[in-house]
């Protein structure tokens, strides 16, 4: 016993040094960081190079931390690093305790002031008047499929993509009821009850089921409700005091969203980027073909293809318009090339911003 009570001694003291030392880099850093936010000029925020720094970590991490753990370590290094300089505040489709203010602390780390919305037009409007520097929105549900406003809005506002975030989403039933058999009404956003349909089926087939405009508000209703349960995550459950009665209840278990960041910018390339934009075929036979050829001809793949009616933007009835996502920058040679192809043969062709991809 006393060997080891020593050996924990020395350990401890081993990490107390090293945590030390931790201190001295991180503030040496931060003034390294502030240093460069003197010479820069506009945007001290850079996603390209924050995704190259976080890629980097995953490349050189020797363990025994994972890849994902390191790159959250330095995430928040650089998210306090660039408050000293340039404090963000980050527009979210709220309230709190949704997934996405779970995205934007994921991608902006703890240091941003974080400013909830009550709909996706306005964390649109937010970037646009200048009251938030950047806004996440959901685009799209790996189960059920795109955020439909969200895709307008992209066509209608001058806003431009920056970045993505991919958000692994995990529903829990949420409610003051001990048991199953006591819950009667079940709240959640429309999304999350088509998402966890046949989990309810199941396991709850007499619940009323009520869509409502949030998880959180499905959680805050539940929480003040005898008899109501709400499917939400983590942090609602935590932010409104609800015991979790089952957890992971979506239908799939590699259920995922994927936000988008806008701003009045997009990124520069970071070696591993994708390109959105939204164009419109003519109307004459082969149109559709027409519009991908370019891509296929240069070498650049297609990662995304969605139609959607060209509502709002001068189209007739039965006109569409399609979203388009391919990897590359829209620097680089062959992405510019099937780019300036795809103007000569589309209705109308508007980028909506290179990026780099999602990183963890």
């Amino acid at each position: 016993m006393a060997d080891d009570s020593q050996e924990l001694g020395r350990l401890r003291e081993g990490i107390d040094a090293i945590d030390g030392e931790l201190l001295r880099l991180i503030n040496e850093r931060a003034q390294l960081a502030h240093r460069i936010g003197e010479i820069k000029q506009g945007n001290i925020y850079r996603p390209e190079r924050e995704a190259q720094v976080l890629r980097r970590v995953a490349e050189r991490n020797p363990g025994p931390l994972s890849a994902a753990a390191a790159q959250r370590i330095i995430r928040e290094v650089m998210s306090a690093c660039l408050a000293l300089e340039q404090p963000l505040t980050i527009a979210y489709l709220g309230p709190a305790g949704t997934y996405s203010e779970a995205a934007a602390r994921k991608h902006f780390g703890g240091a941003p002031t974080l400013l909830p919305c009550a709909a996706i037009d306005d964390v649109f409007r937010t970037i646009e008047s200048g009251n938030a520097h950047y806004g996440v929105v959901p685009i799209e549900n790996s189960t059920e499929g795109a955020i439909g406003r969200s895709l307008d809005l992209l066509l209608s506002s001058p806003l431009k993509i920056c970045g993505e975030i991919n958000l692994p989403i995990h529903h829990n039933l949420m409610t003051r009821c001990g048991t199953l058999p006591d819950v009667a009404r079940v709240y959640s956003h429309a999304q999350s009850l088509a998402q966890c349909h046949e989990w309810l089926n199941r396991n709850l087939p007499l619940a009323i089921r009520v869509p409502v405009a949030s998880n959180a508000e499905a959680a805050r209703l539940a929480a003040g409700e005898a008899g109501a349960a709400a499917v939400a995550g983590d942090a609602a459950a935590e932010l409104y005091a609800l015991p979790i009665l089952a957890a992971n209840i979506e239908d799939d278990p590699n259920n995922t969203t994927r936000f988008v960041i806008i701003a009045d910018h997009d990124a520069g390339a970071s070696g591993a980027d994708r390109t959105s934009l939204v164009c419109s075929a003519q109307n004459r036979p082969g149109a559709v073909y027409q519009l991908l050829a370019p891509f296929a001809d240069n070498g650049v793949s297609m990662s995304r293809l969605e139609s959607r009616p060209a509502r709002g933007f001068g189209g007739s009835r039965w006109e569409y318009v399609f979203y388009i996502d391919i990897e590359g920058h829209r620097s680089e040679p062959a992405v510019a090339r099937a780019l300036e192809e795809l103007r000569h043969r589309a209705g109308f062709v508007k980028e909506l911003g290179s990026y780099p991809k999602a990183i963890y």
